[in-house]
């Protein structure tokens, strides 16, 4: 019997990281929405590809054969991670969103961010 063992990863949907990271999408995706119309090919734009890519770089970093390039597109992922968070920081300094209404994607980034780092160390201490 195996009780303390982790459950097994099959899939990269089977990353608990890549589920929230998932949930941060739509959380972004709802947000965008509340910005002006005009900024539909700027910041709304940049806040959606952003989060996209957070999700997309789990998925396609764990399909890798190199745990190189696991790692490579995981950090690809924390940087469009920080991207998000500079685009919201930006949309409330322009007055567009105010600070309480980014909080939840802000929380939601934060938790992502520190999953991706943890997952991250894992991975490398099995290339020691």
């Amino acid at each position: 019997m195996e009780s303390n063992s982790e459950p097994s990863i099959k899939s990269y949907r089977d990353l608990v990281v890549w589920q929230k990271a998932m949930d941060l999408v739509v959380e972004s995706y709802q947000l965008a929405k509340k910005l002006p119309h005009d900024e539909l090919y700027g910041l709304v734009s940049q806040i959606r590809r952003a989060a996209v890519s957070v999700p997309a770089n789990i998925a396609e970093g764990h399909g890798r054969r190199r745990l190189g390039d696991y790692l490579h597109h995981l950090s690809i992922a924390s940087g469009s991670l920080t991207e998000l968070e500079t685009h919201l920081l930006i949309a409330v300094r322009l007055k567009y969103l105010q600070a309480d209404e980014i909080k939840r994607v802000w929380e939601m980034a934060t938790e992502v961010g520190k999953m991706l780092t943890g997952l991250s160390e894992k991975l490398n201490l099995l290339k020691t």
